[in-house]
Formats: structure tokens, C-alpha cells, sequence
């Protein structure tokens, strides 16, 4: 698990693919700090959010236009954040 970005309204953490997991790999979960909710992508949606990301990285983004390229995930966050 390796947090990626973390800004005033999101933070993304990608978690690497496990050793033997059958999943292909890993993962990232988006979280919206405002409203406080979460999603987790995985397989082929993880790998095209890596293939955005490093399209968007090499533009050589500020932290509001990340934020904007994250709020396109908003719909889908579902799950309420909760502590463990």
C-alpha cells in the first residue's frame, strides 16, 4: 500500500498486486476527503486509471487540475469512509 496523492479533497492509495493473487495488478482506492466517501478500482479499470495518471503526470499537472481528473471518479463513490 503507497499513497500516491493526497490533496486538501483527495487522497489515492494504490495497494500492489499480491504475490500469487490471481487478480492482475493491485489496485487504487480513491477517497473524496469532503464528502467522505470512497472507491476501489481494480483489474482493468486500475489499468487504464494508471495509464490516465501517467498521461496526466506528463503534462505536468497542478494540484486543481489532479483534483478536477479525480472528481470524474465522484459518481461512483459509494462506500461511506469508515476507521478500522
Amino acid at each position: 500500500m503507497e499513497m500516491i496523492y493526497n490533496s486538501p479533497n483527495y487522497v489515492v492509495v494504490e495497494f500492489a498486486q499480491l504475490e500469487g493473487a490471481a487478480s492482475t495488478g493491485g489496485g487504487f482506492e480513491i477517497v473524496d476527503k469532503q464528502s467522505r466517501r470512497e472507491v476501489y478500482i481494480a483489474g482493468e479499470s486500475a489499468e487504464q486509471f494508471r495509464n490516465q495518471v501517467r498521461e496526466l503526470i506528463a503534462t505536468e499537472p497542478s494540484m486543481e487540475d489532479v483534483d478536477e481528473f479525480l472528481s470524474q471518479f465522484d459518481d461512483y463513490m459509494l462506500h461511506p469512509l469508515t476507521l478500522h
